[in-house]
């Protein structure tokens, strides 16, 4: 019986002398959909990916990619797949059609299909001006785009894409979005690394958490959020000399030890009743005259997940993932 997994992995281990890259991982990604990997830098995101497409071998554990094992047959895996590493990985003596073209080829796409591909492919990244001159007169973004390309040329039923938007611009990164929710939706599995937590909020059907190479946290992105707590009242005021008053007004009416933060003049407190504590804050603030830059209401993010997990905040999308 086909199985109905795009991805399993079983105890996947990997270590460099006496450093523990990857310290048992388990992954499950059902056909069809989208687990995302996040974690810090280093936490081992890109060696799970290198594992589970043939790069780099495991010391221990199992994997299967569309139901291949990658151990046991890796150029069925690799028949299987498509790949795109972190950093653009095109020729830059050739033009962007035949970039794509060869690699159709690659995949015995044979000629005709190869180039029909190719031009679909670089109408869907906006390269279909660019379509003919060499990569190596390519913008960073543009090479960004190519590489992404490539990555979808053989149509695989199994895509892994790692933080895959890193260099674009906001519509770059929209039209990859775009490109990502059209496969999925015919039926291809994605495994997606990404340093922008927006990605993942949007794309993801699931999402682990792996930090010093072991899985911390797991689940979707509304139930990874709910463990971070409800909704959160946050007033951040004119002067900073009035945060006292402020922390003092938001403990009457909320359900929490109000948080300050002093560099935004920010102050923050879990609520239970939501507008109705937002109202009483603004009037008890009113009352004793203090003046407020903004307030509101917010719902945990998954940047909040990744700081309660983690400990810290998600990397600039500029800093990569280091070499584990």
């Amino acid at each position: 019986m086909e199985s109905t997994l795009g991805v399993r992995a079983r105890g996947l281990v990997k270590k460099y002398g006496d450093v523990v890259a990857l310290d048992g991982i388990d992954l499950d990604v059902p056909r069809g959909t989208v687990l995302a990997l996040l974690g810090p830098n280093g936490a081992g995101k890109t060696t799970t990916v290198r594992i589970l497409t043939t790069l780099l071998r495991a010391d221990s554990g199992t994997a299967e990619v569309a139901g291949v094992d990658v151990r046991r047959d890796p150029a069925g895996v690799r028949r299987n797949i498509g790949l795109s590493g972190q950093y653009a990985a095109v020729d830059e003596y050739l033009t962007g059609f035949e970039n794509l073209v060869m690699i159709g080829r690659l995949y015995h796409l044979g000629k005709k299909r190869s180039e029909e591909r190719a031009r679909e492919l670089l109408a869907d990244f906006r390269l279909d001006e660019a379509a003919d001159r060499p990569t190596r007169t390519y913008s960073g973004g543009m090479r960004r785009r190519l590489d992404l390309a490539g990555a979808l040329v053989a149509d695989a039923p199994v895509l892994f894409l790692d933080e895959p938007t890193t260099g674009l611009d906001p519509r770059g990164r929209t039209d990859m979005w775009d490109v990502i929710r059209s496969l999925v939706a015919r039926g291809t599995t994605l495994l997606l690394t990404t340093q922008y937590l927006e990605e993942a909020d949007l794309l993801a059907d699931d999402i682990v958490v792996i930090d010093k190479g072991r899985i911390i946290a797991h689940g979707t992105a509304d139930e990874l959020k709910a463990e971070v707590g409800g909704v959160r009242l946050e007033v951040v005021a004119r002067d900073e000399a009035r945060l006292g008053d402020v922390e003092r007004a938001l403990a009457d009416v909320g359900s929490g030890v109000p948080r300050v933060d002093r560099d935004t003049r920010t102050v923050a407190v879990p609520v239970d009743t939501g507008v109705q504590a937002l109202t009483a804050a603004v009037r008890l603030l009113d009352d004793q005259g203090v003046a407020l830059d903004d307030v509101g209401l917010r719902r945990p993010t998954l940047d909040d997940v990744f700081l309660s997990l983690t400990g810290h905040a998600a990397e600039k999308a500029t800093e990569k993932e280091d070499a584990r």
